[in-house]
C-alpha cells in the first residue's frame, strides 16, 4: 500500500500569498498589515468599495500608496503609513491611513499633524486603522482639537471591522472575478491569523478584574475611572459582537442605542447602570429578526442572561396566546425562564419551560386569568465568565458563546405574530327558484256545454307509420 499525499504533507505548511512567518516586532507587523489591506483594496474593487462607500468615497477607481512622505509646518518629514486616492470623473476621495495593529493605541498627537498635513494638501481627510473598535466610522477613538474637523475629516475602521467586511464579500455578496475572490481570501487569512495583529477585541482591560470584584460586593462608584474604562471595553465588545453575527449571517448588525444619544452619553449611561444595579447590559438588532436580542451581564451575582421580548398576538383567549409561543420552541432547553406581562397591570408571571409545557395555564395572571397577555419573554442564564482574556472561561468568549446561542435556538425560530386579513361576510345562499306548475288540462269548449270529460285531441296522425 503506497503512501498517500496526506500523510506526505501532514504538518505541512499551505503557501499562503500573505505570510505571517517572519514577523518581527510592532513596526514589522503594522508594515506588513498595511500593504497587504490596501494592495487588495486595489486589486478588489468591489471590496474597496464596500469598505469605503461608507466613508463617503465615490463608486470609481482606487489607487492605494504606502509610506508615504510629506513635509509638516516646520519642515519636518512625516510619513504616514499609507494614502488611498479614489476617482469617479471629476470627482476625486482621498485619504490619509495611519494603522496600528495588537494593543498599540492611536496617538492622538500623531493623528493631529496627520490632520494638518491632510488639510494642507487638499486631502479628505485620516483614516485611521486599529482594534479599537467604534460604533461608527465617524467616532473616532482619538480626541483631536474639534476645530481641525472643520474641514479634514478623522475616520475610524477596526480591524474586526475590516475582516467583517471581507468575510461579508466574500461569502454572501460574492466577488465576480474568481482570482480577486481568491486574493480576498488571502487577505481573510493573514488577518485572521493571530501573527497578523489584527485580531479585533482581545480583552476586557487592565480595569476588569478590580470592577468585576467590586460590583460583586457592591461597592462600585459612578466616579471611578475604572469602572468607565471596563463600560468603554463593553460597548467595543457589543460592536464586535454584531460584527462577529454579521460574519455568519451576511447581514448588517446594529447594536441597538437610543438615536441621538452621542458616544460619551452612551457610556456614561453604562457606567450609571453599573454603578446602581452592578451589571453591564446591551442588544443587538438582527434584520428581520422577531425583536432586538437583549444581554445582561450581572457581576453582582455573576451570571450572564440573553433574552428575547415579543409582543404577545392580539387576539384569542388569553392561554391561546401563550400556547402560541410555547408551540414555537418545543425543543428549546427546559432550563428556560418564561415571564408574561399583562396589559393594564404590572403584574407578571414568571415560569421554567419545563413548568410551562406541563400547566401553561400557570402563567396566567393568577388575579384575574381572563387578563390579556401583553408581553411574553424568553431568558437563558448561564454563570458568568470571569477570565480578562478572550479564551475559554474567559468573560468575551462565554457572552459571546451564549449570544449566539440563543440566537440561534431561540431567536431565529420565533416568528412575530400577524393578525388575519379582515375577511368579507359570508354571501347568503340564494333561494331555489319558484317550481314551475304544470299546464292546465286540455279543456274542449263543447265540453263545457255537454258535460262531457275533458279529453286531448286526436291527432289526425294517430296510428299512421313514419318513414325516413
Amino acid at each position: 500500500m503506497g503512501i498517500t499525499t496526506e500523510q506526505i504533507t501532514d504538518g505541512w505548511h499551505r503557501a499562503r500569498l500573505i505570510p505571517t512567518a517572519g514577523i518581527r516586532g510592532q513596526e514589522e507587523q503594522e508594515r506588513r498589515a498595511t500593504s497587504s489591506l490596501l494592495a487588495v483594496i486595489a486589486a478588489v474593487p468591489e471590496f474597496g468599495h464596500a469598505l469605503f462607500g461608507p466613508l463617503g468615497a465615490p463608486k470609481g477607481r482606487i489607487h492605494t500608496f504606502t509610506e508615504v512622505q510629506f513635509k509638516d509646518a516646520d519642515g519636518k518629514t512625516c510619513i504616514p503609513d499609507g494614502a488611498v486616492e479614489i476617482e469617479r470623473g471629476s470627482k476625486r476621495f482621498t485619504l490619509l491611513v495611519e494603522v496600528k495593529t495588537g494593543d498599540a493605541e492611536l496617538q492622538p498627537d500623531q493623528v493631529s499633524r496627520y490632520l494638518d498635513i491632510a488639510r494642507a494638501n487638499g486631502f479628505d481627510g485620516v483614516l485611521t486603522i486599529s482594534n479599537a473598535i467604534t460604533a461608527t466610522p465617524a467616532d473616532s477613538p482619538v480626541r483631536v482639537d474639534g476645530r481641525k474637523l472643520r474641514s479634514t475629516k478623522l475616520l475610524h475602521l477596526s480591524w474586526w471591522r475590516v475582516i467583517t467586511e471581507a468575510v461579508v464579500q466574500h461569502r454572501f455578496r460574492g466577488v465576480s472575478d474568481p482570482d480577486q475572490a481568491w486574493i480576498l481570501g488571502e487577505l481573510i487569512a493573514y488577518l485572521d491569523h493571530e501573527a497578523s495583529g489584527a485580531s479585533g477585541f482581545t480583552d476586557m482591560g487592565a480595569s476588569w478584574v478590580a470592577v468585576r470584584d467590586a460590583a460583586h460586593e457592591g461597592t462600585p462608584r459612578s466616579t471611578d475611572p475604572e469602572a468607565r474604562a471596563v463600560c468603554e471595553r463593553w460597548e467595543q465588545f457589543m460592536e464586535q459582537l454584531a460584527l462577529g453575527l454579521a460574519q455568519d449571517l451576511g447581514r448588517a448588525i446594529s447594536v441597538v442605542r437610543p438615536r441621538k444619544q452621542t458616544a460619551e452619553q452612551r457610556v456614561q449611561a453604562l457606567v450609571r447602570t453599573l454603578a446602581d444595579e452592578g451589571a453591564l447590559v446591551g442588544s443587538v438588532r438582527v434584520p428581520d429578526a422577531v425583536a432586538p436580542l437583549d444581554l445582561r451581564a450581572d457581576l453582582r451575582t455573576r451570571r450572564v442572561s440573553a433574552s428575547v421580548t415579543i409582543d404577545a398576538p392580539g387576539e384569542g383567549r388569553p392561554l391561546s396566546r401563550i400556547n402560541w409561543l410555547l408551540r414555537q420552541i418545543t425543543h428549546a432547553p427546559g432550563d428556560l425562564r418564561i415571564d408574561v406581562a399583562f396589559q393594564g397591570t404590572r403584574e407578571t408571571t414568571s415560569l421554567l419551560l419545563l413548568d410551562a409545557r406541563e400547566d401553561p395555564g400557570a402563567l396566567l395572571s393568577p388575579t384575574d386569568a381572563k387578563r390579556v397577555p401583553r408581553a411574553l419573554t424568553i431568558t437563558a442564564t448561564r454563570p458568568l465568565g470571569t477570565k480578562r482574556g478572550k479564551g475559554k472561561g474567559s468573560f468575551i468568549a462565554d457572552t459571546r458563546a451564549q449570544a449566539v446561542d440563543f440566537y440561534g435556538e431561540i431567536v431565529q425560530a420565533i416568528s412575530a405574530w400577524r393578525a388575519k386579513p379582515p375577511r368579507l361576510p359570508e354571501k347568503a345562499a340564494e333561494p331555489d327558484p319558484p317550481a314551475t306548475p304544470d299546464p292546465p288540462p286540455f279543456t274542449d269548449p263543447d265540453a263545457r256545454e255537454t258535460g262531457q270529460a275533458d279529453e286531448p285531441p286526436v291527432s289526425r296522425y294517430d296510428g299512421w307509420t313514419a318513414y325516413p
